[in-house]
C-alpha cells in the first residue's frame, strides 16, 4: 500500500525544505507559528491544516495540488530559482553533453 495523504504531505514539505535550504524556523515564520509547531507537524504528532497547505504552497510558489501529490511532484513544480545551490555539487545538467548520451 502507498503512503497516506498525511505521509505524502510530510514528505513533500521535508523535500521542499531540503531542496531550498529552509529550516523549520523559517517555515514557522511563514506559517505564523513557532518552530516547535512545525516540528510536531513534521513528526506527525500534530496535523497540518488546509490553511497551512495553502501557505506552504504559496511560499514555495507551487500549486497546493502539487504539494499534496507528494515529494516528487512538489519538487518538480518548484522553480529553479528557489532551489539552493550547493558549492561543488554537480547535477546531470552540469555534465558535458557527450557524457549525458
Amino acid at each position: 500500500m502507498g503512503m497516506s495523504s498525511t505521509e505524502r504531505l510530510r514528505a513533500a514539505v521535508a523535500a521542499l525544505m531540503q531542496l531550498t535550504g529552509d529550516t523549520q524556523a523559517s517555515l514557522a515564520a511563514v506559517l505564523g507559528v513557532d518552530q516547535t509547531q512545525v516540528s510536531r507537524r513534521q513528526s506527525g504528532t500534530a496535523a497540518w491544516s488546509l490553511d497551512d497547505c495553502d501557505a506552504i504552497a504559496a511560499h514555495y510558489g507551487i500549486d497546493v495540488l502539487d504539494l499534496l501529490a507528494g515529494p516528487t511532484r512538489a519538487c518538480e513544480a518548484l522553480s529553479a530559482d528557489r532551489r539552493r545551490t550547493v558549492p561543488g555539487r554537480r547535477t546531470a545538467a552540469d555534465a558535458p553533453k557527450e557524457a549525458r548520451r
